[in-house]
């Protein structure tokens, strides 16, 4: 009650100008990291989704906090110019996409924004003096998605099955994705019909009973197989010799058709078990001339298009002339690593994902890479390790989840000090965040953007970290 009490009194002392649900004029400034609208009234951010840079809108508030406020459109006074009709249907419903209202030139202009706004906030670098080139963007930016994860439910008695709805936990059925690629809407959508005609009880978030949680569906552009996995939250599954027969005659591009179990109350999709079901344990993909095997709980980048861009981005940081040692930590199946190993001499990857790490070897063997070897495990207690035994990389690549590098690891990179660290970066503000502490051993040298997932908020960033030249050398 305590803490309430503060945060009440704290709320009213910091934003009494600011009063729920009241309205007034804002001035958009630049777009923030989840992709709404930002402007300042009397000194207090307002968050206002769907808004645009330059834009002047009147809002109503919706929330206020002790440092901010959220607010939603009223009245649009001055439109941008990048402002367009969202070509999504469920778009203001879904909460997948936040930027399908904006030209996709803007689209660009606003995450190379993102990545200031985060240096700006969790560094003291001095953001002129940075190299930030331009966003790199797609030809094509829709249908780029190989793999969705849709939420599966029930609605009137059928089987639906799409994302979340933004800010609930109602399930918006979908069965036309943009930014999907067409054979993942068509195999999760056809899916959905099989469980409904076989009446396969569906998971209830809010009961937390049921069966099935998710139909994730996987394809590899180059190839045309197609992995779909259900997630459930046991084993038994009624009829399920039925159901898989079903689907691999409705569906002969299904080649691979896993059950992933997670009887956990979780926002995670996956469990930790996972059982083959039919056809081939992975599908595989290829970028250029690489060619992956991808099982059910297999890291692979979502765009395959944008993927070539990004590792050859990190091929260009991590500068190999063919006499370095690497090491790829996150290195999921081994996937960048593999892409730079013409130019390293040796490389060690690692991952706490078995199933990964086996992948990523049985692709070294199949690329002809023997100077690749990988291991279970974290790249914090494989390296210092190694560095006791001699074993010292000159670079590094890293390409960590969304929470950014793991604290020990971190420290990690500072004890070994390999000469370059390629960051590869989901998240601009972790990324951030890691590099300020970094700054005292590497120099930032330059920082990609690099756009992944185009229609959201969402940036990939390819920093090259160089090691501080010793004074007196």
């Amino acid at each position: 009650m305590k803490k309430q009490a503060y945060q009440h009194r704290s709320t009213k002392q910091r934003n009494a100008h600011i009063a729920l649900k009241q309205q007034f004029p804002l001035t958009i400034k630049r777009i923030g990291i989840n992709g709404e609208g930002v402007g300042y009234f009397k000194k207090t951010v307002v968050f206002v989704p769907g808004a645009l840079p330059g834009e002047e809108v009147v809002v109503e508030a919706t929330k206020v906090h002790p440092k901010f406020a959220e607010a939603k459109i009223k009245k649009i006074r001055k439109k941008s110019a990048e402002r367009i009709k969202a070509p999504c249907s469920v778009y203001e419903l879904c909460g997948g996409c936040q930027l399908q209202h904006m030209t996709y030139e803007g689209q660009l202009e606003a995450k190379r924004d993102i990545l200031i706004q985060a240096l700006e906030r969790y560094t003291k670098l001095d953001i002129n003096k940075l190299d930030i080139p331009p966003t790199i963007g797609m030809e094509h930016p829709e249908n780029y998605r190989n793999k969705s994860q849709f939420q599966v439910g029930e609605k009137d008695g059928r089987t639906i099955a799409g994302l979340f709805g933004l800010n609930s936990h109602k399930i918006i059925d979908i069965d036309e994705c943009m930014v999907q690629h067409p054979e993942t809407n068509k195999v999760t959508t056809e899916v959905k019909r099989i469980l409904n005609d076989f009446n396969i009880p569906t998971f209830d978030k809010k009961t937390n009973k049921g069966l099935i949680k998710n139909i994730v569906t996987r394809v590899g552009f180059e190839t045309g197989e197609v992995q779909v996995v259900l997630v459930t939250t046991k084993k038994d599954i009624p009829r399920k010799s039925l159901l898989i027969e079903e689907i691999k005659k409705r569906l002969p591009q299904v080649v691979s058709i896993a059950q992933n179990i997670n009887p956990k109350k979780t926002s995670l999709i996956f469990g930790e078990e996972t059982i083959h079901l039919s056809g081939k344990e992975s599908i595989e993909e290829r970028l250029e001339d690489f060619s992956y095997e991808l099982s059910a709980r297999a890291f692979f980048q979502l765009n395959p298009i944008q993927t070539v861009k990004l590792y050859n981005e990190a091929k260009k940081a991590a500068g190999l002339t063919g006499t370095e040692k690497l090491v790829d930590a996150y290195c999921g199946v081994g996937t960048i690593g593999l892409w730079l190993a013409d130019g390293a001499a040796e490389i060690r990857g690692m991952d706490i994902i078995k199933e990964g790490i086996d992948d990523a070897k049985k692709n070294a063997k199949k690329f002809g890479v023997d100077h690749a070897e990988y291991f279970v495990g974290a790249a914090e207690k494989l390296m210092p390790k190694w560095q006791k035994e001699g074993w010292n990389p000159e670079v590094m690549v890293v390409d960590p989840p969304r929470t950014g590098l793991d604290q020990a690891l971190l420290d990690t990179i500072k004890k070994v000090k390999p000469k370059r660290v390629v960051y590869v970066s989901c998240n601009p503000s972790t990324l951030a965040k890691d590099i300020d502490y970094l700054k005292g051993v590497y120099d930032v040298k330059y920082l990609q953007p690099v756009d992944m997932f185009p229609q959201t908020a969402h940036v990939e960033v390819v920093t090259k970290l160089v090691i501080k030249e010793s004074k007196g050398s």
